[in-house]
């Protein structure tokens, strides 16, 4: 019996308690969490956004140290750091044959198989596929991948969600070069990684943008040049920073329709504009033919950063180790399991980075 966060239906209240976890079977690991990020693709479970059989067990963002092996296993042994993959790429559909993992088509099939059992035992389901609001977890074994050496195996967890989104909305999505401004729509945790990305990159100026004045000084940490308090004259307030035109690169990391079109509207002529948020499906964005002409900018969507997570965890790794990006930087908050549903309430009004469940 293990400790874990269980979601019991939409829009319920998460439930702390004890589930049944079996040793794992064939071409599965058993992994004992040190920490598990929260993130706001957890909410979106929650409450429907984002739909996942219930109950499940939420978490998808975490890194720990495997406990035991089933057959067929070779990648990993007992012992190893590792951090959990929630979108694995099967290599063979369409999206991995192509080269775009990010879209495999069967990323997320393992969201429906059976994970643990509550006490009652009702069954339960890993919401994102690896189930990391738990002090263990048994995921399939391309769920798991090596921690790099030199990071801290709390660090780690972050490397598997907001990271890996953030870095890869920049370099991949954007794909910023060095000299181009870059505006970041939402400093959370992944806007938070966005922002030290774009400094990686290079770009100037950096623009934060959010509603809450008190998280200047943490998107000024993160690389931030500048800092605009979000309101009706945002794309006003952005073409000013940057000689009239308006930025290069607009990265929204809300999901709202109204930051999609403020990102949309402070671009320059030719820009691109990248939605790394997660928006309901109520979330409408409109745009008229005769813009679309006249101003010649990219809306795009990103998932996961565009990213492979197995060739960027060694590129991120080198960056820790020389001290470009700090992970710690993004958590402002570190909590017990117990805690998750005060960390939820603090997302949605819009408070802190990254809150960091630490086993």
């Amino acid at each position: 019996m293990v400790r874990a966060a269980v979601l019991p239906a939409v829009g319920a209240p998460l439930e702390i308690t004890e589930i049944s976890l079996p040793e794992p079977g064939p071409g599965q690991v058993r992994v004992r969490l040190a920490a598990a990020g929260v993130c706001h693709s957890d909410l979106s479970l929650s409450n429907g956004t984002m739909r996942v059989p219930v109950p499940a067990v939420l978490g998808h963002e975490g890194a720990g140290t495997v406990v035991s092996v089933g057959d067929g296993v070779t990648h990993v042994a007992p012992g190893d750091g590792v951090v959990l993959n929630w979108a694995p790429s099967c290599g063979s559909c369409h999206a991995c044959a192509i080269g775009e993992v990010w879209l495999c088509a069967d990323a997320l099939t393992g969201a429906g198989r059976v994970h643990a059992a509550a006490a009652d035992g009702t069954d339960l389901h890993p919401g994102l596929n690896v189930a990391a609001f738990a002090e263990e977890t048994v995921v399939a074994a391309n769920c798991v991948l090596p921690v790099p050496d030199g990071v801290p195996l709390a660090d780690a967890a972050l490397l598997g969600c907001a990271v890996l989104t953030g870095y890869g909305a920049v370099h991949h999505a954007a794909r910023v070069r060095e000299g181009e401004s870059v505006a970041v729509f939402g400093v959370g945790g992944v806007g938070l990684a966005t922002l030290q990305s774009a400094r990686i990159a290079g770009a100037g100026p950096v623009i934060a943008v959010d509603v809450s004045p008190e998280k200047e000084e943490l998107a000024r940490r993160a690389g931030a040049t500048e800092y605009v308090v979000a309101s009706d004259t945002t794309a006003r307030g952005i073409r000013a920073l940057t000689g009239k035109r308006g930025a290069d690169v607009a990265i929204e990391c809300v999901g709202r329709a109204a930051t999609i079109r403020a990102a949309w509207d402070s671009t320059r002529r030719g820009g691109r504009a990248v939605v790394v948020g997660i928006g309901g499906k109520d979330q409408q964005v409109t745009f008229n033919a005769l813009e679309l002409f006249h101003w010649g900018r990219t809306l795009s969507g990103c998932v996961y950063g565009n990213s492979d997570p197995a060739a960027d965890l060694p590129v991120l790794a080198d960056h820790i180790r020389a001290g470009r990006l700090d992970v710690s930087a993004l958590v402002t908050e570190r909590i017990a399991l117990d805690g998750i549903p005060a960390a939820f309430e603090n997302m949605l009004a819009g408070k802190g980075g990254r809150a960091l469940v630490v086993f």
